[in-house]
C-alpha cells in the first residue's frame, strides 16, 4: 500500500457516519447489506447514506452490487488488512525487540497508553 492510499482510507473513516457504516458492514461480511437496511439501522437519510457510501467506495473500502432494485454493499476486508499492514510494517524496526506484526510486543503498555491519551477538559 502506498502512503496516498493509506491517507485516503484514513480520511474516509475519519467521519462518524462513514465509520459506523463500515463497522456495520464488517459485522455483516462477507454478504453485506442492502443500502436501505444500512440507512434504517443507522438512521441515515438515503441521500446522506449515498454520499457516505460513495466516499467509502472511492477509498476502496466497500464495493456495491445491484440485485434487482436493491444495491448491496460489502466491505473490502483486504483494503483494511492492507492498511493495518502498512501501519505496522516497520514494527520494532528501531528497537532491539524482535516482534511479528500482531504480537503483544507491538502493543503499547498500559503506562504508555495513559501517556498518549488526550486530556479532555470538562468545560
Amino acid at each position: 500500500m502506498q502512503t496516498k492510499q493509506a491517507i485516503m482510507i484514513l480520511s474516509a473513516l475519519a467521519q462518524e457516519s462513514r465509520l459506523a457504516v463500515y463497522r456495520l458492514l464488517i459485522e455483516h461480511a462477507p454478504e453485506g447489506l442492502a443500502a436501505s437496511v444500512i440507512a434504517e439501522k443507522l438512521g441515515l437519510a438515503n441521500a446522506t447514506l449515498s454520499f457516505h457510501l460513495k466516499e467509502l467506495s472511492h477509498a476502496g473500502l466497500v464495493t456495491s452490487e445491484q440485485d434487482g432494485r436493491f444495491i448491496y454493499y460489502t466491505p473490502v476486508i483486504e483494503a483494511m488488512n492492507g492498511l493495518i499492514g502498512y501501519l505496522t510494517d516497520n514494527c520494532c524496526s528501531q528497537s532491539k525487540a524482535h516482534c511479528a506484526v500482531g504480537s503483544t510486543s507491538c502493543k503499547p503498555t498500559k503506562a504508555a497508553a495513559k501517556k498518549t491519551q488526550p486530556k479532555v477538559s470538562a468545560s
